[in-house]
């Protein structure tokens, strides 16, 4: 890992949160990702599984976590289980975890290699009465791989059918929407490096500059601050590319004249960071671009202002809808009259403003959270309006990352430049 070490008093503090929402006599069993094959002998670099890495802090593939709190045998309550290494390994592979690395890391003191867990399997579902799996239920995922989880699920079925199987994911949504100290300073470390990267780009931006240019600058600024790399893939999107949510190409020339979208975040120690930023090619905004931008600014301060506990995030996103079809007639993209009369449920500023405001962050960029409950102190969350104009070519979306406070709401971009006037400057000094 590039990162630093992280405290350990974070995934022993996180385990016993959770230890505290398992019910009697269940356990735990979490797996790490699988290894996905790419091509020939290339797999893809291996991620850690979120909640996995969350309860643990074990950044390592082949890494099963137990928890069973009411175990009658004291060595199964709480176990780590993980890749043993050799020579061979270490020679074609590098350095892997020893127990008392695990140990420092994770806080768990009972540690087994992977090999032995097929051997512990039969003593702790002999005392148990449930066995909870932990099947990846982000509700934006449409995912058709059978993972080690779901692989997992089918065998305790198979095996124990009188066991009752249970789902982790509730559990870890309401857990993991709650950001700690910790996981804050870490997430804040995410976004002091993005600021970086946006800053040391915001000078090379001119026409003529190729957008994976300015992809690969951004990547530098990464790795050089121990960053593992984007959070996401990014989006940097000049011209009609700007209007295009998931435009990842980025390989057209920026022109004179164009707008220029980017959207991007590091990833320190498994936290994201999202920004989005929208500049004019040639360091001047035109009138029009103008007035797009400060339209889509003042719905995001209008946005980021209701970003309180107590909200629920549907409603959330059809208040700032409303703000947005304002802003929308007041540019003359929309008819006050027509929209007085329009369908409810298909508004028409969607034409423009086609996604929702903000959505969870952190060890996932799209991160878990329950999205139909109240929003509570400790959630983080992404800022995001848009407007969206492919006839006219102008893209524009303003990002920042909030975290919801009992005073209110943390920006954790607050230093990154925002306004018209602070990002002309700075693409027009020498």
């Amino acid at each position: 890992m590039k990162y630093l070490p992280i405290n350990a008093a974070l995934f022993n503090l996180n385990r016993e949160k959770f230890k505290k929402e398992l019910p009697k006599n269940a356990v735990a069993i979490f797996f790490s990702n699988d290894e996905m094959p790419r091509s020939g002998d290339q797999s893809f670099p291996f991620r850690q599984n979120p909640d996995l890495f969350w309860l643990t802090g074990i950044d390592q593939e082949k890494t099963i976590l137990v928890i069973y709190p009411d175990c009658p045998n004291p060595l199964y309550r709480e176990v780590l289980f993980l890749r043993k290494t050799n020579e061979v390994i270490a020679v074609w592979e590098g350095h892997k975890y020893t127990m008392e690395e695990a140990r420092l890391a994770s806080g768990i003191q009972q540690i087994y290699w992977e090999e032995n867990f097929e051997t512990v399997l039969p003593s702790l579902m002999a005392y148990c009465e449930s066995v909870y799996v932990n099947i990846n239920e982000n509700d934006r995922l449409a995912n058709f791989v059978p993972y080690k989880d779901i692989r997992f699920a089918h065998k305790i079925r198979e095996e124990y059918p009188a066991h009752e199987l249970k789902r982790l994911g509730p559990i870890m949504s309401k857990l993991r929407s709650i950001k700690s100290e910790i996981e804050i300073e870490l997430t804040k470390k995410a976004c002091e490096i993005t600021r970086d990267a946006f800053f040391s780009i915001l000078k090379m931006i001119k026409p003529g500059v190729a957008e994976y240019e300015i992809e690969a600058e951004i990547i530098k600024t990464f790795i050089s601050q121990r960053a593992t790399g984007h959070a996401y893939t990014p989006i940097i999107g000049s011209g009609k590319n700007s209007c295009v949510l998931h435009y990842i190409e980025n390989n057209n020339i920026c022109k004179d004249g164009e707008i220029l979208l980017m959207d991007f975040g590091a990833e320190y120690a498994n936290y994201a960071a999202d920004l989005t930023r929208t500049v004019p090619v040639n360091g001047r905004f035109s009138d029009r671009q103008k007035a797009v931008y400060n339209a889509v600014l003042k719905v995001m301060k209008l946005a980021k202002s209701m970003l309180v506990s107590g909200t629920i995030l549907a409603d959330y996103n059809n208040e700032v809808g409303k703000l947005m079809e304002s802003e929308l007639i007041r540019l003359g993209l929309l008819d006050k009259e027509k929209v007085a009369k329009q369908d409810p449920k298909n508004p028409l500023y969607k034409k423009y403003f086609m996604h929702g405001t903000s959505h969870f962050l952190g060890i996932d960029v799209h991160d878990i959270g329950p999205r139909y409950e109240l929003m509570k102190v400790g959630n983080l969350f992404t800022c995001e309006p848009g407007i969206y104009i492919p006839e006219e070519g102008i893209g524009i979306r303003i990002e920042n990352d909030i975290l919801i406070t009992e005073n209110g709401q943390l920006d954790l971009m607050a230093d990154i430049p925002i306004e018209i006037e602070e990002i002309e400057e700075i693409m027009n000094s020498n």
